[in-house]
């Protein structure tokens, strides 16, 4: 089985609302797959607080209630602790040591690993990444059109590499599929979502949503037709209650399109279930 997973940053679930932009007109190739393809998941992990990036990813990717470990909700980029627990145990490692094909389609704008790795900061994602360098997707692949960049149309680095040209979100669904129809697991995060659900600009995350849900309807026709199994899902709620600047105790969504598909959604409740029920499908 091959599994192509989406991670959408800050999405809940939240009734209709003047303020709640994931709605059909706004984005409706994603509402259709929440009301058709998902279940509701809890993000909260019975710890007191808002759900923060950095422990919320962490429990996505290594199965371990991290908030708990923690003792709190932790945002931004993991501290050392956090980050300990993801280098020793996470879903890359898991399916690495399987002999899968695994393969992170987000472009890192660097020449290698070893570059990534002296950066002070690392995301959840990128801290994952580098315990099996071999996935990590370059500036090299992005201009060979064998990654993405986090925004989709490559908009936000026009000014810094002008030689690489900007592309449609339909283009940025082709090059992914064409990246995950060669491996066993691909994993694209987007966090756009994110910031401008913490904007407070509702046009802002209108455009955001409708942008996306373009790269979406595009992706899902590629999906259905070769038999990959497309899995979306998110860390916390935020850009459905555009009245918050911060995150939601919210519901996410975990999206499952594609063979076997309520066989994977059946065993998932919250984020610390995402990882066992990856490995346990794909096996």
């Amino acid at each position: 089985m091959k599994i192509l997973f989406l991670f959408i940053d800050g999405v809940g679930l939240r009734p209709p609302a003047a303020d709640n932009p994931v709605n059909p007109e706004v984005c409706p190739a994603l509402c259709r797959l929440i009301e058709r393809h998902s279940t509701p998941i809890d993000a909260c992990l019975s710890v007191d607080g808002l759900p923060q990036s950095a422990t919320g990813q962490a429990t996505m990717f290594t199965g371990l209630n991290a908030p708990f470990l923690m003792g709190r909700h932790c945002e931004g980029f993991p501290g050392p602790a956090l980050r300990r627990k993801i280098e020793e145990s996470n879903l890359f490692l898991s399916l690495k040591a399987r002999g899968l094909r695994v393969r992170f389609a987000d472009a890192f704008l660097v020449d290698s690993p070893d570059e990534l790795a002296a950066r002070r900061f690392k995301s959840v994602t990128t801290v994952m990444a580098l315990t099996t360098p071999e996935v990590i997707s370059t500036l090299d692949d992005l201009c060979d059109d064998q990654a993405l960049l986090q925004d989709l149309t490559r908009e936000t680095i026009q000014d810094r590499y002008p030689d690489i040209p900007p592309i449609s979100p339909e283009d940025a669904a082709a090059h992914l599929f064409g990246i995950a129809r060669t491996c066993d697991f691909t994993l694209f995060e987007f966090f756009q979502t994110d910031v401008a659900g913490h904007s407070s600009d509702y046009p802002r995350a209108c455009s955001v949503l409708r942008l996306y849900d373009r790269f979406l309807a595009s992706l899902v026709r590629f999906t259905e037709a070769a038999g990959i199994t497309l899995v979306i899902t998110s860390d916390h709620g935020n850009i459905e209650a555009m009245n918050e600047r911060g995150h939601t105790r919210n519901p996410v969504p975990f999206i499952v399109f594609g063979p076997r598909e309520a066989e994977l959604r059946e065993n998932v409740k919250s984020l610390e279930d995402v990882t066992p029920a990856i490995l346990k499908f794909i096996q």
